[in-house]
């Protein structure tokens, strides 16, 4: 399952930065979360940090994107491994 962020975001900038996987980024009024990059966390952390670090709670489970904790865990490694063929460029 990737999250969302809705539209009670505040654009507090506290979410971006806390994404290990670089899945939050600035969209056109409020911030946005790219379902392929979003892990939940999972390989990185034992909660997704932007739901913690969220002051406004604005950052549920995505209805479209739901996936198993197993799918998100293939998931965190294709990512892993993409990042480290980029830092090998």
């Amino acid at each position: 399952m990737a999250l969302m962020i809705t539209d009670d975001c505040i654009n507090c900038d506290v979410c971006e930065p806390a994404c290990p996987n670089g899945a939050i980024s600035m969209g056109e009024l409020i911030y946005q979360i790219d379902p392929d990059k979003c892990t939940e966390c999972v390989g990185h952390f034992d909660e997704p940090q932007c739901q913690q670090l969220c002051p406004v709670a604005c950052i549920p489970i995505d209805p479209q994107h739901q996936e198993t904790p197993s799918q998100l865990q293939a998931k965190f490694i294709r990512l892993q491994a993409v990042s480290e063929r980029v830092q090998e460029s």
